[in-house]
Parts: structure tokens; C-alpha cells; sequence
């Protein structure tokens, strides 16, 4: 059984592959055409992971599409008949999208160049948010569990919650249109100026900087309900205007702005992207994260009420408020959480397929790496070396490869470290991660100034071998997708100095020798240096998708402030360079 799953036409459109119940392959598009988000159809994701299978679209038995029309219907029609003309434009707009999705099989022969009658697949269609919650679930490696996922809105629905059990998931309740705590997300960080799809993680770096003294009309813009919640709709245009899907200066996927006159009325003036931040916008900020914490406590809370289980598993785009996910294992009864990478909408790609292959009864996978995207040869990295001259190029086996890659972080090197298949979902877990030394208190600055040219608020993340974790966070459970935020210990907060947030927190990422057994290596070459068993682990790009090829990340590192890029087993440095020379003779053991 050889299924396709695809996330099309809606932000983070993504491909996946599975093979007899057991994922082969997870793409997403933003990766190969190198547009942030893309919310197109995922031509090149659909190729890549037949490819990475080595199969024909032919070959393909099912079909599974993130995406049902006829899902929560008669709550669809209810609103339609109560809400007609008002929301006339907003329904306009949804038939616009289904016209996109109707001609699939087209699209799909078109991507996989085969002509339509050679198409053998059945295509599944699968709601929204139980492809979100057979994300979560099914490869969580749980027998049971609790299932929450929460979002903007998918197929009229912002919320879900049910209960996974072996091969099935149950569904308790939902929370659906227009009420969702992802629109009031979204709907206020375009108020204080983070307007690009994205940019929620941005204010979650922000909130710490404030304090919310604007709590009050937080809880007012959204009530907490027996059944989930409710907006008050007063303060927002989605439910009459629809949500305006277009395309920004970049190709992005972009909306209009989704609140009303009411909200500038209770705060004043919006702020303009790019103008200078002061405490209105950081306090509006922190009192938008804590309402969002509230929020997601209370829906955990309902879902253990209906399952009685201490186990969760968490997806949707809200799932990855890593600050937000730490918060349930501190303030609900749950006791393990199970977040897969791709939380946001390419997982539903994943969730589609899984929930195929589950219904045939296949066995399910478990996944406990994040690593199922392209990799290269090493004859396919020596080509794009050869196309950069002007570096120095040393081959080295592993143990000798990590521990000169280490010295070099160890002196204050930025580095850049290229392996193995790429990465499933927005971050950077080792295969395609800038790395740093934790300690340094300037390196953040010189991070952004060099390379990353982000917010100076924003932290940067804390990759740590897993069995470290509990010495230097006030947390054990593991963190292998960095979607977890735990707190620093006060005697390691010198120590971590550039990952320990203005609150002092870190988002955590835990390494395991069994499932990034290299990456794990140099964290512990690094280690035996300065005596701190973690790295600054940020993602290998520039104000870009993260690398996906070898010359992707060369052209990265030329144009960067990088001391050096460690491809495959290459380590590689700037011929003719000063301080990239002083690199190499760290690097060699030439200078302590």
C-alpha cells in the first residue's frame, strides 16, 4: 500500500509518502521553491518524496487530501442560513478555495507527468483537524492517548479534541466558526505590526518583554465556554469579510487585517510594521500570550475530563507555542506530551496518509525523528564544492570531523552543519543548523549581525543531549522537536548565557544519541571542551527557508558572516582569510 498525502492550497503545502503504514518521505514545498509558506499546490514536494521512494506516481494506491468540503456540514449551513447576506463575501471566498482543490487528480498527473487514465489512485479526503489529530496521534508511539488540536480554521473548525486508541481516533468536541483562538492570535499580532504569516512565534519572543496589564480585554475578546470558547466578534472581520488569501512582496501566503475599529478603539492606532516597538506593543503582546496559555490549559483540561487519560498528543498551529505546550505539563494532569515536528498545516499531510494506512489496518509507525526530507551524496556535495574555489576543504572521519568542528564553536566560531536528510517541519534539529557556543553573552548579537539579521528580542534555542536535560532546565520530559519551553536552572543561566531568554527560559531541544547519533557527537565533542553538554542551534538560512542542497548552504555561508560550514564530512573554511585561517589552526589543534 503506497500512499501519497498532500497539503494543497493552504499555507505550508506539503507532500508525504507513505509505504505499507511506515513513512518514507515528508516534504515540504517551501523547501524546494524556496517561497516562505507556499500555499500553492506542492508540485515539487509531490516529486521529491516519489523520488526519495524511489517510485512512480503510478505506482501510488491512495491519495489522501488535508482538505473535506462535506466536513462539519451542518454546522457549515446553519451558520450560512443565519448569517446570509452579512457573510455573503466570506462564503464567496470559500467556494473560491474548493474551486482550487477540485481538479486534484489533474494537478497531481501534472506534477508526476503521467497522463490522467494512468492515475490508478484512490483519492481519500480527510477533514482538516483529523488529519491534524491523526499527526499527533499516530506516530506518537502512545497505545492511547488524549488528542487536542487547535488552529485558525480548517474545514469550518478551529478546535478538536478526542481520544487515539491503537488505530482509531474518537472525536469529543469541537470548537467551530467563526469562534478561534488562533484568529484572535493572528488578529492581534498584525495590531502591534507582525502582520506576515509567521509571525505569531515572533510575539511569543516578544511576550516576555511585557507585562499584561491589558488581561482584561483579552478575556473579553475571548471567553472561556463549558464547550471550548468564543470570540466576541466585535473585534474582528473574518466571520463577515472572509480571510483574504493572496500573496505578499515575497510570494508568502498573506491576508488582510482581521480586526475591527472596535479593537483600535480600546487600544489606539495600530502599529505600523518596521516602526519602533514600545511598551504598548510588548504588553499587549504578553497579555495575548497568557490568554493564549489560559485558553490551551482550558481545552487540555477538557479533554483529560473526557478521556481520563494523562498522556496528550498536540498539533495544529497554535501547537507550536512551544511556551504554550510547557505550560499543560505544569498546570494539567497530563504527564507525557507528544508534538510531532510539523505541527502546523504541512503536518496535516502526514495526518491524512497515516490515517489511510491506519484504517487498513497497517501497523503504525512511530516517529521519533525529524529527519525524512532530501539528502545528498557526498559526490553531489563535492559538486557544489567544486563550484566554490575559494575554500579550504578538509574530508575527515566522524570523531575527527565532530571534535574539530567543536574547537572551532568552542573558540566563539559561528558554524554552519550540513548532514543527512532534511529536517520535517520549521526547525532546525541538526541537519540543517547553524551552531554556537551557549555561553558567550555577545553571540546573539553577533548572530544577527552576521547572519541571521532578526529581531534583537528573539531568542535563540538551546540544543542539549537528552541525558543532560534535568541539570540544566527544571524539566526531564524530552524535547526532540524544540517545542517544548522550560525554564533555565539559576546556576546554568551564566552558562547558557546567549539560549537563556529575557525570562529566563530556553527553547528546548533534546538530543538523542539513538536518533541523531552525529549530532549528538559534536554537542559531546563540544562538551569535553568547555564542560557544557549544549549548543546554540538555530536554523541554516539567511531571511530565507532553511538550505535545502549543498550549494543552497555554501551560497548561505558566502554571503554570511560563517567562520566555517561542515558539509557532510567536509569541513570547509575561507581561503585567504584572516580570521578564517585563525578557524583553521583552532580547528587543527594550533592554538589552545
Amino acid at each position: 500500500m503506497l500512499v501519497l498525502g498532500i497539503n494543497a492550497h493552504h499555507a505550508d503545502a506539503a507532500a508525504v509518502l507513505y509505504q505499507d503504514g511506515r513513512l518514507v518521505a515528508a516534504v515540504a514545498e517551501e523547501r524546494l521553491n524556496r517561497i516562505k509558506h507556499c500555499a500553492g499546490f506542492p508540485t515539487l514536494a509531490v516529486q521529491e518524496v516519489l523520488r526519495i521512494g524511489g517510485v512512480d506516481l503510478r505506482d501510488v494506491t491512495d491519495i489522501a487530501v488535508a482538505r473535506d468540503a462535506t466536513a462539519n456540514l451542518r454546522s457549515r449551513l446553519a451558520w450560512v442560513v443565519r448569517h446570509l447576506p452579512r457573510a455573503g463575501r466570506a462564503v464567496r471566498k470559500r467556494l473560491v478555495e474548493r474551486a482550487r482543490l477540485a481538479d486534484l487528480e489533474g494537478q497531481l498527473c501534472e506534477a508526476g507527468g503521467i497522463p490522467r487514465d494512468a492515475l490508478r489512485a484512490r483519492v481519500r479526503r480527510v477533514e482538516h483537524h483529523l488529519a491534524h489529530a491523526a499527526s499527533a496521534f499516530l506516530p506518537s508511539g502512545f497505545e492511547r492517548a488524549a488528542v487536542l488540536t487547535v488552529d485558525g480554521f480548517g474545514d469550518f473548525a478551529s478546535a478538536l479534541w478526542g481520544e487515539g486508541n491503537g488505530n482509531e481516533i474518537r472525536v469529543h468536541g469541537r470548537v467551530t466558526y467563526p469562534h478561534s483562538l488562533g484568529i484572535l492570535y493572528t488578529a492581534i499580532c498584525q495590531f502591534i505590526g507582525f502582520d506576515r504569516y509567521g509571525d505569531e512565534g515572533k510575539v511569543m519572543g516578544l511576550a516576555p518583554y511585557g507585562r499584561p496589564r491589558f488581561a482584561g480585554l483579552l478575556e473579553r475578546l475571548l471567553r472561556l465556554t463549558p464547550g471550548g470558547y468564543e470570540l466576541d466578534l466585535a473585534y474582528f472581520n473574518h466571520h463577515t469579510q472572509g480571510v483574504e488569501t493572496g500573496a505578499d512582496e515575497y510570494g508568502s501566503p498573506s491576508f488582510a487585517h482581521l480586526y475591527t475599529k472596535t479593537l483600535e478603539r480600546e487600544l489606539g492606532p495600530p502599529r505600523a510594521r518596521g516602526a519602533e516597538l514600545t511598551d504598548r506593543e510588548r504588553d499587549i503582546a504578553a497579555s495575548l500570550q497568557q490568554r493564549l496559555e489560559q485558553a490551551l490549559v482550558h481545552l487540555a483540561q477538557i479533554a483529560h475530563r473526557a478521556t481520563g487519560l494523562t498522556d496528550l498528543c498536540l498539533a495544529g498551529g497554535v501547537a507550536l507555542n512551544s511556551v504554550a505546550n510547557a505550560k499543560l505539563l505544569e498546570q494539567t494532569p497530563f504527564k507525557r506530551i507528544y508534538v510531532q515536528p510539523a505541527a502546523g498545516d504541512d503536518g496535516t499531510a502526514l495526518g491524512a496518509a497515516a490515517l489511510v494506512c491506519a484504517g487498513a489496518g497497517l501497523p503504525r509507525f512511530e516517529m521519533r525523528h525529524a529527519c525524512w526530507g532530501s539528502r545528498f551524496s557526498d559526490a553531489e556535495m563535492e559538486s557544489a564544492l567544486a563550484d566554490h574555489g575559494d575554500l579550504d576543504v578538509m574530508r575527515l572521519p566522524e570523531s575527527e570531523l565532530c571534535a574539530r568542528a567543536a574547537r572551532l564553536v568552542a573558540q566563539g566560531g559561528i558554524v554552519g552543519w550540513f548532514q543527512g536528510a532534511m529536517e520535517w517541519g520549521p526547525r532546525a534539529l541538526g541537519n540543517r543548523s547553524i551552531v554556537a557556543h551557549p555561553g558567550l553573552a555577545d553571540m546573539r548579537d553577533r548572530l544577527n549581525a552576521r547572519i541571521k539579521q532578526r529581531e534583537a528580542f528573539r531568542p535563540f534555542a538551546p540544543a542539549i543531549l537528552e541525558e543532560c536535560l534535568g541539570d540544566y532546565f527544571e524539566s526531564t520530559h524530552p524535547s526532540p522537536f524544540m517545542l517544548m519551553v522550560y525554564r533555565t536552572r539559576p546556576q546554568r543561566r551564566a552558562e547558557l548565557a546567549a539560549v537563556d531568554h529575557v525570562d529566563h527560559t530556553g527553547r528546548v531541544q533534546t538530543v538523542s544519541r539513538d536518533t541523531n547519533g552525529r549530532f549528538h557527537a559534536l554537542i559531546s565533542a563540544f562538551a569535553g571542551i568547555t564542560g557544557t553538554p549544549a549548543l546554540l542551534n538555530t536554523s541554516f538560512n539567511e531571511n530565507e527557508p532553511v538550505v535545502c542542497t549543498p550549494a543552497e548552504a555554501l551560497d548561505c555561508f558566502a554571503r554570511t558572516g560563517m567562520d566555517a560550514v561542515v558539509l557532510g564530512d567536509f569541513l570547509c573554511t575561507r581561503r585567504g582569510d584572516t580570521a578564517a585561517a585563525a578557524a583553521r589552526a583552532h580547528a587543527r589543534g594550533d592554538t589552545p
